[in-house]
């Protein structure tokens, strides 16, 4: 047992150098920056899309068949949740992806 808490203060710090001196070197920070924005473009397209569709699709459905439920706001919630899932799915494989990365550089 004293082992192994002896080298949990080694590995920490080991762990903080390495992920600090990653962090000031400027090119992998560009490369971050430019990854960083494209997420955004990615997250944002893969919420607006199914909203935007789903929100269509309702409008059409209520113009062609009047009932007393609105499809349009039926639909653009689904859409938004299924964006909204989709886009949390697809950042938390992002995140595996990178911490993955980062593992086998160790």
């Amino acid at each position: 047992m004293a082992g192994r808490i002896d080298k949990q203060p080694d590995e920490f710090s080991d762990r903080v150098h390495h992920r600090e001196q990653r962090r000031l070197d400027p090119k992998r920070r560009e490369r971050r920056i430019w990854f960083g924005l494209g997420m955004f473009g990615v997250v944002g397209w893969s919420v607006a899309l199914p909203t935007v569709v789903g929100t269509l699709l309702g409008v059409w459905i209520d113009t062609h068949f009047p009932s007393r439920y609105s499809w349009t706001l039926m639909l653009l919630g689904i859409g938004l949740g299924s964006g909204c899932a989709s886009a949390w799915h697809w950042l938390q494989g992002e995140r595996r992806s990178i911490g993955d990365q980062e593992e086998k550089k160790k």
